[in-house]
Parts: structure tokens; sequence; C-alpha cells
């Protein structure tokens, strides 16, 4: 099975559902938006270092790490995957610029 972030996004519905002590998915989301945000931003760093660093192996690694906490951030924050993905699609219906100039108070 090839992983999506469709798939990735049921395991974490269905680890979501056990109990925090046998699930860390299900741990974070107890937490609390703060304390997924807060991994979100941890990974993001690490992602960045590695990134720059130039290590393809650590930096795919920590994408997924980054991937994973992402999906996990908006399910805590109460936004679905589909709802991400629908606002990607009206976005890219126009250029990255055009897009950009659309937004109050911005220029291309």
């Amino acid at each position: 099975m090839t992983m999506t972030l469709d798939t990735l996004n049921a395991r974490i519905a269905v680890r979501a559902a056990a109990s925090p002590d046998e699930s860390y998915t299900a741990r974070l989301l107890a937490a609390g938006v703060p304390r997924c945000a807060k991994k979100f931003g941890e990974e993001s760093a690490e992602l960045l270092i590695a990134a720059v660093g130039g290590n393809r192996q650590e930096t795919a690694a920590e994408a997924a790490d980054l991937l994973y906490h992402f999906l996990v951030l908006i399910k805590a924050s109460g936004v679905g995957l589909e709802e991400v993905m629908g606002e990607l699609d009206k976005r890219t219906a126009q250029t990255g610029l055009e897009e950009k100039a659309s937004r109050k108070g911005n220029a291309p």
C-alpha cells in the first residue's frame, strides 16, 4: 500500500479514538491545540535544519514527522484535510502571483 495524506489521515483518526495511554496520537490530541502546535513547530525546525544541512535521509524523515504533526494539528483544531485540500484547489485555479495579489493588501 502506498502512503498518501488520506491514508495517513485515516490512520490518525483510528489512533485518535484509542486511549491516550495506548496511543501517542490520542495523547497529543488530548493535550489540545497548544501541545499539537508546539510539536508541529519543533518538527518544522528539525526539517529546516535537515534541509539546510543537505541530508536527504534526515530531510525525508523530518518531512514525514512534519506531515504527521500537521495532520494531528489540524485535527486538534477541528479542521478537516478536505478543507485544506479544498483551499489549495481554489488557490491553484490561478497563478501564485495572482493569488497573492488577490489577498487584501498584497501586491505581486
